[in-house]
C-alpha cells in the first residue's frame, strides 16, 4: 500500500490571510509594524521561531516570545482565516477511493492542524495526521515525517511513501527523511526552488498530482 504525505499550508489551504495577520499581531507585540505582507510570506512553511530571529534580528527568547503571541491570534481567529485550494477535497476524496493511505505532515502544530482538516471536513480522509509539537520539540519537516513514520508503523518502507508539498522546506524535508517529493507550484515557493531542493517534479494544479502518481509507479 502507498502512502501519499500531504503538506498542510500552500499545499491544502491558503493560509496566507491567516499567518501574516498573526506574524504582524506578534511583531506588533515587540514594537513592530509591518503593513506589508508579502514580506511576511516567509513565515510560510518553515518553523516560526528561526525566522523571527533571522528576519527581525531577535534573540532565540523573543523569537520563541513572539511564536506565543503569534498563537494567541491564531488560536483565536488566525487558525480559519483561510481557504481550500480547487481540487483539493476532490483529488483527496479520489485517491482515498482507489484505496490508498493519506497522512499529513506539517510544521504547524498537529493540534491545530487536525481542527483545520476538521473544520473543512477533511479529517476523515487522512489516516495519520502529524504536526509539529508545541513545545518545539518537532519542529522541522524531517522532523515531523519522522514522528509520522514511527506512526505508521515499520511494515510500511519509505520507497512507498511520497510527499506533495509547495516549498523548499518539503523538499528538502522529503530528502533528508528518505522519501520522494512531489512538488506544487500553486502554493507559496517557486518550481525552481522545490526543484533545487530536490523535489522529482512539480505539478502547477492539484489535479495533475494524481495523474503524475499514477503515471510514475506511485499509484
Amino acid at each position: 500500500m502507498n502512502v501519499i504525505i500531504w503538506d498542510l499550508d500552500g499545499t491544502i489551504i491558503n493560509s496566507e490571510e491567516g499567518i501574516t495577520k498573526c506574524v504582524q499581531y506578534a511583531l506588533r507585540a515587540h514594537g513592530i509594524e509591518e503593513p506589508d505582507t508579502e514580506k511576511l510570506k516567509c513565515f510560510i512553511g518553515p518553523p516560526l521561531e528561526p525566522v523571527f530571529q533571522e528576519k527581525y534580528g531577535m534573540t532565540e527568547e523573543e523569537a520563541w516570545q513572539s511564536v506565543l503571541k503569534y498563537r494567541e491570534r491564531f488560536d483565536a481567529k488566525g487558525a480559519f482565516e483561510c481557504c481550500l485550494y480547487d481540487g483539493v477535497r476532490e483529488t483527496l476524496c479520489s485517491l482515498r477511493e482507489k484505496g490508498y493511505m493519506l497522512a499529513l505532515a506539517s510544521s504547524k502544530p498537529e493540534p491545530a492542524c487536525r481542527r483545520i482538516l476538521a473544520h473543512f471536513g477533511l479529517d476523515v480522509l487522512f489516516d495519520e495526521i502529524a504536526g509539529s509539537t508545541l513545545d518545539g520539540s518537532v519542529s522541522t519537516k524531517q522532523e515531523v515525517l519522522n514522528e509520522l513514520f514511527g506512526r505508521l508503523g515499520e511494515d510500511i518502507s519509505r520507497n512507498e511513501m511520497c510527499l506533495i508539498g509547495d516549498t523548499k522546506y518539503d523538499a528538502a524535508g522529503a530528502k533528508a527523511a528518505g522519501i520522494r517529493c512531489i512538488g506544487v507550484s500553486y502554493g507559496f515557493g517557486t518550481k525552481e526552488e522545490l526543484l533545487a531542493a530536490g523535489a522529482e517534479a512539480v505539478c502547477a494544479e492539484i489535479r495533475e498530482v494524481e495523474s503524475y502518481l499514477e503515471n510514475n509507479s506511485l499509484l
